[in-house]
């Protein structure tokens, strides 16, 4: 399973970025995917996923901001990400976790899109 993660670039406060994540190969029941974010010098945190059934979970200091959604049909995953802040400013990296036929969990990475916020 390939992720191609794109979207990502540089804007200043205030604006807004979409990053887009297309799953390819071989994709077995997906369980969720999701977006996750690392700012130089901290450890990699989530920043939201979608879960199979469409349900969602962000972490609380992005609630109101940013959103994410999928679209099945093309095995994509997005975030919007509005108001952005240079705090914002991190690699987002796209994740997906799937279960395949035999019931073994895998779970894949993304390239990293580099997000940079300009103050």
């Amino acid at each position: 399973v390939q992720l191609q993660a794109s979207g990502g670039g540089l804007v200043q406060a205030g604006g807004s970025l979409r990053l887009s994540c297309a799953a390819s190969g071989t994709i077995f029941s997906i369980n969720t995917m999701g977006w996750y974010r690392q700012a130089p010098g901290k450890q990699r945190e989530l920043v939201a996923a979608v879960t199979g059934g469409c349900r969602t979970n962000y972490a609380d200091s992005l609630k109101g901001r940013f959103t994410i959604s999928k679209d099945n049909a093309k095995n994509t995953v997005y975030l919007q990400m509005n108001s952005l802040k240079s705090e914002d400013t991190a690699v987002y990296y796209c994740n997906v976790r799937m279960t395949s036929t035999t019931m073994r969990v895998y779970e894949y990475w993304g390239q990293g899109t580099q997000v940079t916020v300009s103050s």
